[in-house]
């Protein structure tokens, strides 16, 4: 028998061990970076449908409702319903100027679906136009 047989018995089932131990310090790893991405992405979606409300809502022809109602829909279309749940706009200053800001406030899970939430509050502003 030679030598490099016994070495190669004695290593027998190693990956296994190594792959296992490599399992368990990356997996959480990447599951904490998705939950990340999914929490920025919702804010980001949350921050831009409020801001495309908040531009509608200070045309001179369409009114705060009107900012609230396709803020909702963006949401709804984006992400869930479940999103769109409280959606608050208000006249506002905007650098000295009037404007309209709507306001989204939502719970993200932070850790998985069924984990803790996180409130995320969002806003977006735009100055009124003048009516014509």
């Amino acid at each position: 028998m030679s030598p490099d047989r016994g070495r190669r018995r004695d290593q027998r089932g190693s990956a296994l061990v190594d792959f296992t131990l490599v399992a368990v310090l990356l997996l959480p790893l990447v599951l904490g970076l998705i939950q990340v991405a999914l929490v920025l992405h919702v804010r980001t979606t949350l921050a831009a449908a409020a801001s495309e409300g908040a531009r509608l809502a200070a045309t001179a022809d369409r009114g705060p409702g009107d900012g609230v109602a396709l803020t909702r829909e963006q949401i709804e279309d984006a992400l869930s319903g479940s999103y769109a749940r409280d959606v608050t706009v208000r006249r506002v200053l905007v650098r000295g100027t009037p404007g309209v800001e709507i306001t989204v406030r939502a719970e993200v899970p932070a850790l998985g679906l069924g984990g803790p939430a996180v409130e995320v509050v969002v806003s977006g502003r735009a100055v009124e136009e003048a009516p014509r």
